[in-house]
């Protein structure tokens, strides 16, 4: 993906395609393990991610009912996001299990997913159509910006390119939501002081349980012996804290969180540098 393809986000995205890409492309059998050799925190980051990507399922189920009736939104997702995202969490399945054949994945995921799947319901999502297309542009920037710091900061070459093709998904699925959102905010006539206040809340919260569930359920079952506690978790995300600072394009995900709010140019140029030093502060706090 080349250099700040994020920040652009065009408003139309492409017509219905083929993946552009499958497992088979990942050279799994190419992975340095050399490379990752006390990588701790690199291995509970990528199976932490497998986790929240393969249970997609989920969050597609529950937003296809919160757009029933609009047979395009709901194509789109059961077609085009939700395959994406199952496959992004098979990729770094199959990846986790490689680098780190010791550990169960199976039984953590059946552990987190056991868990976690009682929290998502069609009741938690936002007040509007719209603003619920401006919550997935949220998450969509978040996980298109982790996966290019992931990328960036990845010791081993493998994980550096698979971690890079989901970026690009993500971007694409942005670009999907993003559309609908100015379909539906033209619909209901919403207004940006509401586009802000869901901006600024699910910043806030973005992907905070899945993180930490997901976390909580690979940590127990990698380290049985060791009880686990909120303190590690909080060091986890010490460590993401450090990879941000060196590795995350604040500049360029604050722009892809800008864009619902359809500023304009100078306007965007005034607010941006406040945004980002925001952004900087809520993210990975």
């Amino acid at each position: 993906m080349r250099q700040g393809e994020e920040a652009a986000a065009p408003d139309a995205p492409r017509a219905a395609r083929t993946a552009r890409w499958a497992l088979g492309d990942i050279a799994y059998d190419a992975i340095d393990a050399d490379r990752l050799r006390g990588e701790a925190r690199l291995f509970q980051l990528v199976a932490a991610a497998s986790f929240v990507e393969i249970t997609s399922e989920i969050y597609t189920r529950n937003l296809i009912e919160y757009y029933e009736g609009d047979q395009e939104v709901i194509a789109w997702l059961e077609h085009g996001w939700q395959r994406e995202e199952v496959q992004h969490g098979a990729a770094l399945r199959r990846y986790v299990e490689t680098a780190w054949p010791d550990f169960d994945w199976e039984r953590a995921y059946g552990n987190f997913f056991a868990e976690y799947s009682a929290l998502c319901s069609v009741e938690r999502l936002s007040e509007s159509r719209a603003l619920e297309m401006v919550a997935r542009c949220v998450v969509e920037t978040g996980t298109s910006s982790f996966y290019r710091m992931l990328s960036a900061a990845a010791p081993e070459p493998v994980l550096r390119l698979l971690a890079q093709r989901i970026s690009a998904d993500e971007v694409d699925h942005y670009k999907h939501f993003y559309r609908f959102y100015r379909r539906y905010a033209e619909r209901e006539g919403t207004g940006r002081a509401a586009v802000l206040r869901t901006l600024v809340r699910r910043v806030v919260e973005v992907d905070a349980e899945d993180a930490a569930c997901a976390f909580k359920h690979v940590y127990r079952v990698a380290y049985p012996n060791a009880p686990y506690r909120d303190a590690d978790y909080d060091a986890f995300r010490y460590h993401l804290r450090d990879l941000a600072r060196v590795h995350y394009r604040y500049d360029a995900a604050v722009k892809m969180l800008l864009k619902p709010l359809e500023l304009g140019g100078a306007a965007n140029r005034i607010v941006l540098p406040t945004a980002t030093g925001l952004t900087r502060l809520l993210l990975f706090r």
